[in-house]
């Protein structure tokens, strides 16, 4: 049974492993990397966000991790018309928790890294986050040459977010630790090329996955999200399953006006043959019926003999119902989004 955490503590006890398993509105439990068993290797922590900017027809995405073997840090342009991707990515080698990812998503930090290819720069000051984002040999899909974003992304000071604490049912010291937050507002800058353009605010919805964790070697996850706007409310959307126990907290929920309402296990029907297919997402409970169709296959390939990442992460548009707590029913219509396979051993 699942089970909500209400009060502040610290994540891990003496003996590396949870004090406390469930899932929180914010991030009530304290991260210390020291408290982690096992060696700097095993130790996985990343930065993850992608923006949305549907009425335009494109997504942004940015990441900085630090995964103990080697840091993997990536940008990408998703051309939603045209429906291709261009990206560019990086490895360090053997980071070892020097990259600077910091322990708590609220607190101000930054964290930066750059080398001949990309420069990437996380500025986080509690509720909003600056990021600034540059590959100028990137060939974007139009054949346009230069990206580079400066984007405030911003949410209310009480949004809630779903933020979970797990271990692995075989190794209980393994663990994650996540915070998943949906609709932040995004303005600033996007540069192609020669081109500027201005987004204005509630033109652009992004979404944040912070985390920390020790896993074990090998796994598959499956995710889902969405932030939109619905007859001027914000809805967001977060699913996933497949990684690590979900007994006592599933990374499912709607947020609605930034408030969450926790949804129970849920189920993601495809073809993992042909992954362009059209999805279908539902729960137990009867409270998600959507349908998914995938534009554009986000996909990356690392194999590094005892590192190998493989992830297919597809931008397309949802379509459906949602029923809050209440009772209320959401309709979605050819809302853009996400959903993701990822296989990683590492």
């Amino acid at each position: 049974m699942e089970h909500e955490v209400k009060t502040e503590q610290p994540l891990l006890g003496k003996d590396g492993r949870i004090i406390e398993e469930g899932w929180a509105r914010r991030p009530l439990w304290r991260y210390d990397r020291k408290a982690i068993k096992g060696g700097s290797l095993v130790i996985k922590e990343w930065e993850y966000w992608a923006i949305v900017n549907q009425s335009q027809g494109y997504a942004l995405t940015a990441t900085i991790s630090d995964l103990g073997y080697a840091g993997l840090m990536a940008l990408s342009y998703i051309d939603l018309k045209r429906r291709q991707v261009a990206q560019s990515d990086a490895i360090a080698l053997l980071p070892r928790g020097t990259i600077g990812l910091g322990p708590d998503s609220r607190a101000e930090s930054q964290v930066s890294w750059a080398n001949k290819k990309i420069r990437l720069a996380f500025f986080n000051r509690g509720n909003s986050t600056r990021l600034m984002v540059a590959c100028p040999s990137l060939v974007l899909p139009d054949g346009t040459v230069g990206l580079d974003f400066d984007l405030t992304l911003k949410r209310s000071k009480d949004a809630e977010s779903l933020v979970i604490a797990t271990s692995w049912e075989q190794q209980r010291k393994a663990f994650y630790y996540n915070e998943k937050a949906n609709c932040y507002s995004a303005t600033g800058t996007v540069r192609r090329g020669m081109e500027s353009e201005e987004l204005l605010l509630g033109e652009a919805w992004g979404v944040l996955d912070w985390g920390r964790g020790r896993w074990t070697y090998q796994n598959t996850w499956y995710w889902a999200s969405l932030s939109t706007i619905v007859e001027n409310n914000t809805v967001g959307l977060n699913l996933g399953y497949g990684f690590s126990d979900r007994s006592p907290a599933s990374e499912n929920a709607i947020a609605y006006n930034h408030t969450i309402h926790k949804i129970g296990e849920v189920t993601f029907d495809y073809d993992r043959s042909d992954l362009m297919k059209r999805w279908r997402i539902t729960d137990r409970e009867g409270r998600l019926n959507l349908i998914f169709e995938p534009w554009v296959d986000r996909s990356t390939l690392t194999n590094m003999l005892i590192i190998k990442s493989v992830q297919h992460q597809l931008f397309g548009a949802y379509s459906g119902t949602l029923t809050l707590d209440d009772g209320s029913l959401i309709t979605l219509d050819n809302a853009v989004g996400f959903a993701e396979e990822v296989y990683n051993r590492w």
